[in-house]
């Protein structure tokens, strides 16, 4: 077990540094202190004895606080938090004036413009040049999806458009796929499947009797053979997927990533919680 004097040290002498993290997805003080104490109080739970680079463990602890928090306020519905900008009264709160000050508050409007994936993505990557492999598994992502996330905050952030040919193409092999799927075409679903596909399904899809991961063509085709009777197209948080509406309520959302024209990953959500956080919008035939 580590010295817990030695942990103390260590969390002090990273604290500014998290606090920064924190302020940069958040966009707003009051929740910076919370997140940052959340990580304190996870790390002096946890055996950290075999952690090589505890600086990176705690950025990730505080990255997966942070997101919580963020989708927690848009599954509250709240108005985006304008930026907090405190003046400088005490030498704590002129820090984290300067801290506001190198984040600029035109930024944080945008930032708060952003998918909650996509925020996070772009502030530890672009800002903390975290890399993609350890940003994925924070956002449920793979590398690549978790690399487009960043690639698409950027382009908000610069005030350029996100490329809507993109968003086009994808659309139509996910018309595609759902096609294929309620035809009960094999070969036609074998057709838009990366032949490595993979399929990841949350604990709630799992209780409606699938397996938690599926990897390959044949055998992703298989089990979306003869099905998405009520399944849509859809953009979710941004990213084209599938919406399953039952009873005029969103049930399942498939969130799609895509490698050489075709689907080379579906993660599948029916947490009711995690489905309340998603931004979904059935797009018309």
């Amino acid at each position: 077990m580590t010295d817990e004097n030695f942990l103390t040290r260590q969390f002090e002498a990273n604290r500014d540094y998290l606090r920064a993290v924190a302020y940069r997805i958040l966009g707003a003080r009051g929740e910076v202190d919370d997140a940052v104490q959340e990580a304190w109080l996870r790390l002096s739970r946890s055996d950290t004895s075999d952690v090589a680079n505890l600086k990176g463990w705690l950025t990730t602890v505080v990255a997966r606080i942070c997101l919580d928090m963020l989708r927690a306020r848009k599954s509250r519905k709240e108005d985006p938090m304008s930026p907090d900008v405190p003046e400088p009264v005490d030498e704590t709160q002129a820090r984290e004036a300067e801290m506001a000050d190198s984040v600029g508050a035109a930024l944080l409007v945008v930032l708060e413009t952003l998918q909650p994936a996509e925020r996070l993505a772009f502030v530890l990557h672009d800002m903390f040049a975290v890399p993609f492999e350890e940003i994925a598994p924070i956002v449920g992502r793979s590398v690549d999806a978790s690399r487009q996330l960043a690639s698409r905050a950027r382009r908000r952030v610069q005030g350029a458009p996100v490329p809507e040919a993109d968003l086009s193409h994808q659309r139509m092999i996910v018309d595609a796929f759902l096609k294929a799927s309620r035809e009960g075409d094999f070969e036609g679903l074998l057709a838009v499947l990366d032949p490595d596909v993979v399929f990841r399904a949350d604990d709630a899809v799992v209780r409606l009797g699938t397996l938690p991961e599926i990897r390959g063509a044949a055998a992703v085709a298989q089990l979306y053979k003869g099905r998405a009777q009520a399944a849509r197209t859809a953009l979710v948080d941004g990213e084209m997927g599938v919406a399953v509406i039952l009873g005029g309520h969103l049930r399942i959302a498939l969130r799609f990533s895509f490698s050489g024209g075709r689907i080379a990953g579906i993660e599948a959500l029916a947490d009711a919680e995690r489905i309340a956080t998603l931004d979904v919008e059935v797009l018309e035939r």
